[in-house]
């Protein structure tokens, strides 16, 4: 996108603030702020700080309204996140879970644990797995 545009519009709006100064470069005007008067002040004076109270005004109003939605969507997000998570939790399983028990699945034996193949180890009674501690050989293993 072209940079000219904008540019154009610049110079336009400066030509015509020059314009307007020029036009009215004689006139002056009474003041009264409320808790100040101030006379004999030049109308471009006048225009020009009304045009940037607006715009200060304008900014003020203008983030005031940016942080709440912005608060909004925050709270959009966290929410979102927190379902998804909660998507995700019943969505995964545990890989290596041992809720089922080993002599029900057909083809393996009592004792073996998941595979039963050798270097998986074994399950001892209790609960303790052979290739946590050692090796069938019974040399010790650290885990």
């Amino acid at each position: 996108m072209s940079r000219w545009p904008g540019v154009l519009a610049t110079v336009v709006m400066v030509l015509l603030a020059m314009a307007f100064a020029a036009g009215n470069a004689g006139h002056r005007v009474t003041v009264n702020l409320g808790f100040v008067t101030l006379y004999r002040t030049p109308v471009t004076l006048v225009a020009f700080g009304g045009l940037l109270v607006g715009m200060l005004v304008m900014f003020v109003t203008g983030i005031a309204s940016d942080l709440k939605v912005r608060r909004i969507l925050r709270e959009r997000f966290q929410e979102e996140v927190r379902k998804e998570q909660s998507w995700s939790d019943r969505a995964q399983r545990d890989l290596f879970a041992q809720d089922d028990p080993v002599e029900d699945r057909p083809g393996s034996e009592a004792g073996e644990g998941e595979g039963g193949g050798p270097g998986r180890g074994r399950t001892l009674e209790g609960g303790t797995h052979l290739a946590d501690t050692q090796t069938e050989e019974g040399r010790s293993v650290s885990p």
